[in-house]
């Protein structure tokens, strides 16, 4: 297949690179140093590692095409081990090294104990994992050096509960855990119903880490709940989907993007069938970018299957994003102002994975992702699949930002 889109996707380098020339065969490059963190070891890693291999694929298109300005990208990898103590450490460190912005951070908890550090070194941070609504209110938009490619909770929330309250399930039990991530999900969960005049029947806290959530899921039942919206990353959403199965309790159960992880379906097994989440990306070939993509990443890495998609293409598309910013670079100067304020005027198109780019950040708008860009995603058969025949049609058309 002749891959049409990357080749868009990359045209800007040669045009760029032609304007200021070709290098002497005698230099050597000096690599364009950017950093990646995420948590590549450790209990987030089924959806860091992913992140990581999306970003390195992008950087080897790239390079291919003659990085920028015919000096190849390097990425100088950390790995935050999902402890924000770790990332804070880690963070600095980037900073210290120099690089010219950061991808990064898989945990909302981990990104906020950080975002300090981008900000005072304005040092311009891209963020295409962490949904946490905080990690793009922390400072005034125009000021903020921090920049998101994933779909914060606050758009998610409110999708997903649209979604419940069509189907008649007005009567919400929510369980999230007692991480920053689990935190904001409740508040963003708990806003949206309010927006329609609902509010859960039950709220049940947990610490990460539980093997045992019976005594809430009792509760919740006994509340009348119908649905069971549940926040958080890990393994728990497991522990609650074999709850409910234990309890012969037969009430849906949706959430956010984590219900999408190896952790919900491969720890669940069939008690995770049916279950409904919100998606910026699903792995099947609908369209030309992405079987393009699909193919790269699978050939690249051995793979059949990605572990957690959404985590991979975004990573992709935030790199070439970031491409795109500094390729548009005309002086040479790639100072962290420098570089913000060209990804707040990003010139071109970028026809990405997720979706098609065009001003996706602004001076006064810093997440990239739309509530148009996202489906819902259902576990059918142990794979993520559209929810409704409506929006595998409708992604045969990648959206923009509204």
């Amino acid at each position: 297949m002749k891959q049409r889109w990357k080749r868009q996707a990359l045209i800007c380098v040669a045009v760029v690179a032609s304007l200021w020339g070709a290098r002497s065969e005698a230099e050597t490059p000096k690599p364009l140093r950017i950093g990646l963190i995420g948590p590549f070891s450790g209990p987030s890693s089924d959806f860091g590692i992913p992140m990581m291999n999306g970003a390195k694929l992008a950087v080897d298109e790239i390079n291919a095409a003659g990085g920028y300005l015919g000096r190849p990208i390097e990425l100088v990898i950390k790995d935050d081990t999902a402890n924000p103590d770790v990332g804070l450490q880690l963070s600095q460190e980037l900073v210290r090294e120099g690089v010219v912005a950061t991808v990064g951070f898989c945990n909302t908890g981990v990104a906020m104990k950080s975002l300090d550090v981008y900000q005072q070194a304005r040092s311009p941070l891209i963020v295409p994992c962490a949904t946490g609504s905080p990690i793009t209110a922390k400072f005034p938009a125009p000021d903020s050096y921090i920049f998101r490619t994933s779909a914060r909770d606050a758009i998610q929330a409110p999708f997903v509960v649209n979604d419940i309250v069509s189907r008649g399930w007005t009567k919400v039990a929510i369980l999230a855990d007692k991480t920053a991530y689990g935190e904001g999900g409740m508040n963003d969960v708990t806003k949206a119903l309010a927006a329609k005049q609902l509010t859960p029947v039950y709220v049940g806290r947990f610490d990460t880490g539980v093997k045992d959530l019976q005594a809430e899921l009792k509760a919740a039942q006994a509340a009348g709940a119908n649905v069971v919206f549940s926040y958080t990353v890990g393994p728990e959403n497991a522990v609650i989907a074999k709850g409910r199965q234990a309890l012969k309790w037969n009430v849906p159960q949706v959430g956010a993007w984590p219900l999408s992880f190896p952790f919900f379906i491969d720890g669940a097994k069939d008690a995770a069938e049916g279950a409904l989440m919100a998606q910026t990306f699903i792995a099947e070939p609908s369209n030309e970018r992405r079987i393009a993509f699909l193919t790269a990443y699978n050939r690249k890495y051995g793979t059949k299957k990605i572990a957690v998609p959404m985590a991979a293409a975004q990573a992709y598309d935030s790199v070439y994003l970031l491409a795109y910013g500094i390729l548009s670079i005309r002086n040479g100067d790639l100072s962290g102002p420098s570089v913000k304020m060209a990804l707040e005027n990003i010139p071109r198109v970028y026809y990405g994975v997720t979706a098609t780019h065009e001003r996706p950040f602004s001076k006064d708008d810093k997440d990239a992702i739309t509530s148009n860009m996202l489906v819902m995603g259902l576990i059918k058969n142990g794979v993520v699949t559209f929810a409704y025949p409506e929006d595998r049609t409708r992604n045969l058309f990648v959206q923009r930002k509204q």
